[in-house]
């Protein structure tokens, strides 16, 4: 992010920025000086200049006790712009918790306060400011809240739905598998990505705020006597404006300036906000590596993650669909298993179930699903909070989305340690910078301090890795960790995930596309069609043991560097089906060569031999068989190629 410095001169310089800041600055100072310069003026009685006209003497006259008018203007100032702004204030703060509270709070408790704000959302503003103000009760205390609390519902409306597109970004999905409570990722990382569009909000109500007051005041429910605003000065102004049409000018133009200086004020906030953060920077101390990462211990038991018959649904108008049905798989410690299939085939869904990111009303059920031998489904969710944000480590497909853009890296890093660990502030940060520095990191003490943006897409690849090892983890799932970068970064990526897991013992959960890189850096390869497995078989015989029409085919369409390139591309026929129209028996026969009337009217099972090879098809073939593959045309080639 640029600088404060370089954001606020680029204000200054805009015609829009220093017109803001002349007219915030004017009524500013109105406020803080005019009753101590108009005071005594405004409140001195003429008998003699009673409904007066505009004169040198008197700019705006005088009204029916013979008071300057202009005077009285300029020092109502001060309560017309106190009482918006404290106003907006319990409005937001209002309208925040109401917005956030079904965050927080558990989903039966959250949803009768979403249906409260959808029903008072439906009713104008000024229409719940008059009800808010005949229950407030008349006067300034009144009117502050009446317009503030109305002014809640439709700040708790916004917060909702930016709320609601933040809590889908993977940094939030890495903080919930960190264990992060919910309370601390609302004020960690929800509020800080939703405080600019909030503050521009809340200074644009601002104005708002200022004509509501003058509408409370002007119909006597506002400010009372002896004291005076705007709002009074203007009603005022219109019993005797056949007499004295200035009297009630002055006050309309000063609402007018008031309530534009506050609106422009939000697109000031907004640039200001925009191009630098609102945290202090804090010096990170500089340490060396200390040595190689503790090596992850699972209390004497082999199994990692123990996955059977899993299966997730969601509901949708037509029913109830279930894009992962019945998966089944075990990682052992040290073990790296990928997971491949084409899009839609259920491998991030399974991914994302065990690590209990699924939200509701997603669900997930299963025979057993246990990680490090605690069973996830059935286990209190702060035990699983603390036992995943130890022991899981997530790396994200993108890995932009996966930090969060207002806070730097060091300090998201070193959350994952203070939240379990117990130890200081300090501390996590000197870990935070020793993990960067394992996964090799440049200048870790200088990057910590630095925002996501400022790292290439392979250091931030590399950070989230290290925000993983914070904890010592004993399963490292990574989801499509490689696709947006470059093949040299790649490599370096797979590499590091090796060394981690040479280092720490660590198991790890591989998703990707590429069927040649999984062959390549796992142990493992479990095949995944329309939410199944289809095939699970050691890497190292993958290319000669692969029996599943599927499998073989994946294996085919992979470009070889030797082949020729004056042959068509080699591709898969037809497309997977969707997850709410499976259809009968396999799913694969629509597009299988191999594939007969059994296979269009019964699902094969997942059965394995006495290698433990398993594979689901009622007519595996053998290494030496050769699967017929469909050669693309011009047109589905240049398809194939763009997918």
């Amino acid at each position: 992010m640029m600088s404060a410095r370089t954001a606020w001169s680029g204000i200054v310089r805009s015609p829009l920025g220093i017109t803001s800041l002349g007219l915030m600055l004017l009524v500013t100072l109105g406020a803080i000086f005019a009753p101590m310069i108009w005071g005594a003026q405004a409140e001195q009685v003429n008998p003699a200049a009673i409904t007066q006209g505009p004169s040198v003497e008197h700019l705006l006259g005088t009204d029916t006790l013979g008071r300057d008018v202009l005077a009285r203007v300029l020092v109502a100032t001060r309560l017309s712009v106190v009482l918006a702004v404290v106003a907006v204030v319990i409005g937001v703060v209002a309208g925040t918790l109401l917005g956030t509270a079904p965050s927080v709070l558990p989903r039966w408790a959250g949803r009768p306060i979403v249906g409260f704000v959808n029903i008072a959302v439906a009713f104008p503003g000024l229409l719940l400011a008059l009800f808010f103000a005949v229950i407030f009760g008349v006067g300034s205390t009144g009117a502050v809240l009446a317009i503030g609390f109305a002014m809640a519902p439709q700040f708790a409306r916004l917060t909702q739905t930016l709320s609601a597109a933040i809590a889908g970004r993977d940094f939030i999905s890495a903080a919930q598998v960190a264990g992060v409570s919910r309370l601390r990722i609302l004020i960690r990382h929800i509020l800080p990505n939703i405080g600019e569009p909030l503050i521009v909000n809340a200074t644009v109500a601002a104005g708002s705020a200022l004509l509501a007051f003058a509408g409370l005041s002007f119909l006597g429910l506002g400010v009372q006597v002896p004291e005076y605003d705007w709002g009074r000065l203007l009603g005022e102004g219109l019993n005797r404006i056949y007499l004295n049409p200035a009297a009630a000018l002055g006050p309309a133009v000063a609402v007018v300036i008031a309530g534009l200086a506050f609106n422009l004020l939000g697109e000031t906030a907004a640039a200001a906000l925009g191009g630098r953060s609102a945290r202090r920077r804090r010096r990170l101390p500089a340490i060396a590596l200390s040595g190689a990462t503790q090596p992850a211990q699972v209390d004497g038991e082999e199994v990692v993650l123990l996955v059977d018959d899993l299966r997730v649904s969601f509901p949708t108008p037509g029913g109830w669909v279930t894009p992962v049905r019945g998966v089944s798989f075990t990682v052992s410690r040290g073990e790296a298993i990928g997971v491949v299939g084409e899009s839609g085939s259920g491998k991030s869904l399974t991914a994302l179930a065990a690590a209990r990111l699924i939200e509701r009303p997603g669900h997930v059920a299963a025979a057993r699903l246990d990680f490090c031998g605690t069973p996830l489904l059935t286990t209190s969710d702060r035990a699983v909070r603390s036992l995943l944000g130890t022991s899981l480590a997530m790396v994200f497909q993108d890995p932009m989305t996966s930090f969060n853009p207002t806070r730097r890296i060091g300090s998201q890093l070193a959350e994952a340690a203070s939240e379990h660990q117990g130890i200081t502030r300090k501390q996590a940060m000197d870990r935070a910078i020793e993990r960067l520095q394992s996964v090799r990191v440049p200048a870790a003490a200088r990057r910590a301090r630095q925002y996501p943006h400022e790292f290439s897409g392979g250091m931030r690849q590399r950070a989230m890795i290290a925000m993983g090892l914070m904890n010592h983890p004993r399963l490292i799932i990574a989801d499509e960790p490689t696709t947006a970068l470059d093949v040299t970064v790649q490599r370096q990526v797979l590499q590091l995930l090796a060394g981690v897991r040479r280092d720490t013992d660590a198991a790890i959960l591989l998703i990707s596309h590429d069927i040649a890189v999984v062959a390549q850096t796992c142990d493992r390869v479990l095949v995944m069609y329309a939410g199944r497995i289809v095939e699970d078989l050691p890497a190292a015989t993958l290319h000669t043991d692969a029996r599943h029409p599927y499998t073989r085919a994946l294996l085919d369409v992979v470009p070889e560097l030797d082949a020729d390139r004056d042959e068509p591309l080699k591709m898969i026929p037809g497309r997977p089906p969707a997850p709410g129209a499976f259809p009968v028996g396999c799913a694969f026969a629509a597009r299988c060569p191999l594939a007969t009337d059994l296979c269009r009217e019964s699902d094969p099972e997942l059965v394995a031999d006495t290698d433990g090879h398993r594979v689901a098809c009622w007519h595996p073939v053998s290494g030496e068989t050769a699967v017929p593959v469909a050669i693309a045309t011009a047109a589905e080639e240049e398809e194939t190629v763009l997918r």
